[in-house]
C-alpha cells in the first residue's frame, strides 16, 4: 500500500503537549480517524495554528481536503475498511484517540492490525501517556512495571483479577473512572494487603493535577465517601516477596466451620486466591455436603 497510517499520541489535558511533529502530521493528513470528533476539531485547530505560526502554511486539511471521521469502539470494525481504502489510494491517514495514545485502553488497535496485515506502513508519533506520567511521579519502582488498564466493572470479576496479582513483583498501573476508584482501591487492599504503597494521580497535565501517595488502606479510607474528580491513574507497588501458598480446601473448611455458607465462603477467597468464584463455590458446596451442612 502506498499510504501511511500515522498513530498520533495527543495531549492528555494540556494542549501545549502537542508536539510540532504531531501537529505537522495532523495538518498533512487527508483522513483523520478520531475517537471524539469534537475534541479532534479543537486539536486540529491547534495543529493548523502551529503550522501558520511556523510558516508551514495551511497544508492538506485547511484547504478542505482533510476528512475527519469518528472511530470508537462501536464502529471501529466499519471504519477499518474505510481506513484501508484510503491507504490503498495512497492517502495519509492519522489515527487519534480523545487523549493519549490510540490502542492503549482506547480504540485503534484493530485499525493498526488491519493496516499491518494489508502491508501498509504504520508510523507511531509518540507523545503523552497517562500511565507513564503517573508511574514516574509515584515514586515507586520504575525498572519493571505492568500496565493493567481498566479493571473489570463487575465486583466478582474485579476481585478475581486482583487476586491473581497478589504475587506480581512489578509495579502495577491501573486506569479507573472516578466513581469506581473507592471500590477498586478497597478490593486491591483486600487482595494485595492494605499496607501496599500506592499513588493515585488525577487530572494529569491539567490545572488541578494531583498525586495522592499513600497505602492502599489509606486510599480506600480517603475515597470511601468522597470520590476523586477527573481522570484517574492508580499506581500500586509490586509484591516484595512471594505470598504464602493458600490451602484452598483448608481455608474453605475453616470458613464453613465458622458459620459461613458455601456462597459467602467462596466470596471470601476470591480476592485471596484469584480463583474463579464458581470453582470456589462448587468446592465449598462439596465440603459442606460432606460435613452434612448443605
Amino acid at each position: 500500500m502506498a499510504g501511511v497510517l500515522h498513530v498520533v499520541a495527543t495531549p492528555i489535558g494540556n494542549l501545549e503537549d502537542l508536539s510540532y511533529r504531531a501537529a505537522r502530521v495532523l495538518r498533512e493528513a487527508e483522513l483523520v480517524l478520531a475517537e471524539d470528533t469534537r475534541a479532534a476539531r479543537v486539536l486540529l485547530d491547534r495543529a493548523d495554528a502551529l503550522g501558520e505560526a511556523g510558516g508551514a502554511g495551511a497544508a492538506a486539511g485547511a484547504g478542505g481536503r482533510r476528512r475527519v471521521r469518528s472511530l470508537f469502539e462501536g464502529n471501529e470494525a466499519g471504519r477499518t475498511g474505510e481506513a484501508l481504502a484510503a491507504l490503498a489510494a495512497g492517502e495519509r491517514v492519522a489515527l487519534i484517540s480523545e487523549a493519549g495514545t490510540p490502542g492503549v485502553s482506547d480504540p485503534g488497535a484493530r485499525v493498526v492490525r488491519a493496516a499491518i496485515d494489508a502491508g501498509a506502513e504504520v508510523v507511531v508519533v509518540p507523545g503523552p501517556v497517562a500511565a507513564i506520567a503517573a508511574l514516574v511521579a509515584s515514586g515507586l519502582p520504575t525498572d519493571r512495571f505492568l500496565f493493567v488498564g481498566f479493571p473489570p466493572r463487575e465486583a466478582g470479576a474485579r476481585q478475581e483479577a486482583f487476586g491473581k496479582l497478589r504475587g506480581e513483583a512489578a509495579t502495577m498501573i491501573f486506569y479507573e473512572a472516578p466513581d469506581r476508584v473507592a471500590a477498586t482501591v478497597a478490593d486491591l487492599a483486600a487482595a494485595l494487603g492494605g499496607e501496599r504503597r500506592a499513588s493515585l494521580a488525577r487530572e494529569l497535565t491539567k490545572v488541578h493535577e494531583e498525586h495522592v501517595r499513600a497505602s492502599l488502606a489509606e486510599l480506600a479510607a480517603r475515597y470511601a465517601d468522597a470520590p476523586p474528580r477527573g481522570e484517574c491513574t492508580l499506581v500500586v507497588e509490586g509484591c516484595a516477596a512471594a505470598p504464602p501458598a493458600v490451602d484452598v480446601e483448608a481455608e474453605l473448611a475453616a470458613l464453613l466451620d465458622g458459620g459461613l455458607g458455601p456462597k459467602d465462603a467462596a466470596a471470601r477467597l476470591v480476592v485471596k486466591t484469584g480463583l474463579p468464584r464458581r470453582r470456589l463455590y462448587q468446592l465449598a458446596l462439596s465440603l459442606a455436603r460432606a460435613r452434612g451442612g448443605a
